[in-house]
């Protein structure tokens, strides 16, 4: 066992697993640990897939992961100063009067729809209180909102997504037994984290300023955080009473929002159990996963311009979270307003400082998808399996194969007339859109081949890296100033995409010494921010100070410096803008076109 030293623990929930891991003070990662959680994925008729989650599930596996990591890193609970928690930005459900989960999955009984697609036990649905961020059962509820036009919307860029969850808590009034919705209260993910570790009902800015339209106090002359105007015109006015309650209350009445990592409570006695600590350890208030990747990437003291590492250095780092889907945060010292881009978000990270957060929906996703449902999936597969390498890093060896092969002068010259659009999921930055869909061209009759799929696989590289910088420029036009790009996320080991990110965007990329855990050690920041405070100490450590502190130096990817590949890359680009206008035309063209016909 190791002695003397104090140590900090992160918890990130993202969509499939939940990670823990165990830092010392210097930020170096002593014990890291993961579980699978579930996920039940329910489809009704073609247009309609649900996706939820259950925090019973996800604290269980919380509670595991956590002590396979004390375990890990030999260290004594009692060295365990505090804890922090990341999540995805979704949905949770709990009832006001009992604090037991209130399941999302049965309000199919009131509009009727068949259940008979979803093989769930009953009990099963009693405890899935979660509905995902990446379940777009609530467009309708989005449109509706949107239509209000109400002055709140310019703090999500200009209209709300339909993954944030103010949609989703209209969707389930939509569809809930009156005297069920009644009971409900609603927490994002990370902060029903923070209540099953503490007990306590604080908020955290990150998640209650960025998905659920509250305005911090001041911003715009708000004066209760949430806007009772706006709830009322969208159909929830019922949320507004007993001051907001339901949804954490107002500020200074009886409510507690926090910045990241501001000091929630101690851990409670039962938590403290489950999860094998001791009672007393800080818990820090918690943050949506993407800005756990912001704070556990941006603080690296890496030198690219021979400025300072001080804070002013996080104005030029735009933080690209890269795994299932990607988050783009840029921090700025005053409200830059960007139309698609979500935000200006005040507080949500450091106080009194503005986040925006660009985004595309399915990055990861999108690669899996081409992979996985293209004709020469298995036999790829086969081949990258016997070559004992994973099937993206064998697409990779083949692409520059068949580049030196054919004399090419880069690998995108291969693909030089295949033009892929990839918003299969629709647009979260920049257009907002979530009606986009995806396009090719330049099919061939090879193309169901293995080379073809190949191909297909770099086209959406390409893609993701072209929209990348679609959303850079649109930042940088509204007055943001991004210099470079801090990486993280699982798409951090795809060497192909992140110099194509580089190179696209011509701006260097840096990644993390811990490329692949970066979020769940700034979810441990977190903990070390909230266990900063205490007997002695007039107040807490800033959270800048720690990221520097504890953030290692990662190794940067410049731009490749090949003239006729960026010349090649800047067409595509302007192909891809191209396709995303073409589309939206002639969507509006079939519209009006088919506007009154029915069945």
């Amino acid at each position: 066992m190791r002695s003397g030293e104090e140590y900090y623990i992160g918890v990130d929930v993202g969509t499939g697993s939940v990670r823990a891991c165990v830092i010392n003070a210097a930020g170096e990662i002593k014990g890291l640990a993961s579980e699978d959680i579930r996920l039940w994925k329910t489809s009704y008729g073609i247009d309609e897939t649900h996706y939820e989650q259950s925090t019973t599930d996800i604290w269980r596996h919380v509670c595991g992961s956590v002590r396979s990591a004390v375990l890990e890193a030999g260290i004594d609970a009692s060295a365990v100063r505090g804890i922090g928690f990341d999540a995805t930005c979704s949905l949770a459900v709990f009832s006001h009067d009992t604090d037991e989960p209130m399941s999302v999955a049965k309000t199919l009984t009131k509009t009727g729809l068949d259940q008979s697609t979803s093989s769930s036990s009953a009990a099963e649905e009693d405890c899935r209180n979660v509905i995902l961020w990446l379940d777009h059962r609530a467009i309708a509820e989005t449109d509706a909102i949107n239509a209000t036009g109400h002055s709140l919307l310019q703090y999500v860029g200009g209209t709300m997504n339909v993954e944030m969850e103010l949609p989703k808590v209209l969707w389930l009034k939509n569809h809930l037994p009156a005297d069920a919705f009644s009971r409900c209260r609603f927490y994002d993910l990370a902060d029903a984290l923070t209540h099953l570790a503490t007990g306590a009902e604080s908020r955290g800015f990150c998640s209650t300023v960025c998905k659920q339209g509250y305005v911090p106090v001041g911003v715009d002359g708000c004066v209760k955080g949430w806007q009772e105007d706006f709830y009322r015109a969208v159909g929830l006015g019922e949320l507004a009473e007993d001051n907001f309650k339901r949804i954490g209350g107002v500020k200074r009445v009886d409510g507690h929002y926090l910045s990241a990592g501001e000091l929630v409570g101690p851990l409670s006695a039962k938590a403290a159990a489950e999860l094998g600590l001791e009672v007393g350890v800080a818990v820090g208030s918690g943050v949506i996963d993407a800005y756990a990747g912001w704070i556990g990437t941006v603080g690296a003291p890496v030198d690219l311009d021979g400025s300072a590492n001080d804070v002013s250095q996080a104005f030029a780092r735009l933080a690209a979270v890269a795994g299932t889907s990607t988050c783009h945060l840029a921090m700025s010292r005053n409200p830059v307003f960007v139309d698609g881009v979500w935000g200006p978000y005040r507080g949500v990270t450091l106080p009194d400082f503005w986040m925006a957060e660009g985004g595309q929906s399915a990055t990861g996703e999108l690669v899996r998808h081409v992979v996985e449902t293209h004709p020469a999936n298995a036999e790829v597969r086969a081949t990258a399996s016997q070559a004992n390498l994973h099937i993206y890093d064998y697409l990779n060896a083949r692409l520059r194969t068949l580049a030196a092969e054919a004399g090419s002068p880069a690998v995108g010259y291969l693909a030089r007339h295949l033009f892929f659009y990839g918003d299969l999921w629709g647009n979260r930055s920049p257009v907002g859109d979530p009606h986009m869909r995806g396009a090719l061209v330049g099919m061939s009759s090879t193309d169901n081949a293995a080379d073809g799929l190949a191909l297909l696989y770099y086209a959406a590289l390409e893609f993701i890296a072209l929209q990348t910088r679609h959303i850079i420029d649109t930042m940088n036009a509204a007055g943001h100033c991004l210099r470079s790009v801090f990486m993280s996320g699982s798409q951090c080991r795809n060497d192909l995409l992140v110099s194509l990110i580089a190179t696209v965007c011509n701006l260097p990329v840096v990644l993390p010494r811990y490329d692949n855990a970066a979020v769940v050690h700034g979810a441990a920041m977190l903990g070390a921010k909230a266990a900063s405070g205490g007997p002695g100490k007039e107040e807490t450590e800033p959270l800048w100070t720690i990221m520097t502190r504890m953030t290692q130096s990662g190794r940067v990817v410049r731009p490749s410096g090949n003239a006729g590949e960026a010349k090649l890359l800047q067409a595509k680009y302007e192909v891809m803008l191209d396709q995303l206008r073409t589309q939206r035309a002639y969507r509006s063209k079939v519209d009006a076109a088919v506007a009154g016909w029915t069945a």
